[in-house]
């Protein structure tokens, strides 16, 4: 394959990957199924799947500044797995999983003033990473996917070229995915 076909398939997954995303996870499509108890394990294993990939990229990192490009290679093959893991799991959940609303301490769905109060200004911080963990999941995709494909080519300087721009993006999206679920979770109502 060439690097056009590459480019438009790198193109195709991020796009389905991003619609399926927003279609299951705003309910486009209803749940028409009981909701599986393990289900709500997901959450969890979220945090313990991106906590895992932070210390994978770091460790990766540590690797091919010492030359070592087989395990670098395949250190972040298994971030990669990991992280397509973490994907299903994540879509899987807020398919079936009702909204957590930051604050919500009766779990009604409603912040009520009192509740509003009660998480302050926290509330803000929360958002913020929330959005930018979001957004930049969603850019980082199509930005790895190329990383892997120049670097499983061994095209070394357009692999670190994007690798300046996706390392980082990933690692933030890893650690800010531990951060969203230790802040949300309190919230939880099941």
């Amino acid at each position: 394959m060439n690097d056009k076909v590459i480019f438009r398939l790198i193109t195709a997954v991020s796009i389905f990957v991003f619609l399926v995303v927003v279609i299951l996870n705003r309910k486009i499509i209803p749940v028409t199924i009981e909701t599986p108890s393990y289900i709500y394990f997901f959450p969890k294993l979220n945090a313990i799947i991106n906590g895992t990939c932070t210390i994978l990229l770091l460790i990766s990192f540590y690797f091919i500044k010492k030359g070592n490009i087989r395990v670098h290679k395949r250190i972040n093959l298994f971030a990669f797995f990991l992280s397509s893991l973490f994907l299903i799991s994540y879509i899987v959940f807020h398919y079936f999983a009702p909204e957590t609303k930051f604050g919500d301490l009766n779990g009604n769905g409603i912040l009520e003033a009192e509740e509003i109060t009660a998480a302050g200004n926290v509330r803000y911080i929360y958002y913020v990473i929330l959005v930018t963990h979001i957004i930049l999941a969603a850019i980082v995709l199509p930005l790895i996917l190329l990383s892997f494909y120049r670097g499983l080519q061994m095209n070394v300087e357009k692999h670190r070229k994007l690798v300046r721009y996706s390392f980082p993006v990933w690692l933030y999206v890893t650690i800010t995915g531990v951060v969203v679920y230790l802040m949300i979770s309190p919230y939880y109502q099941f």
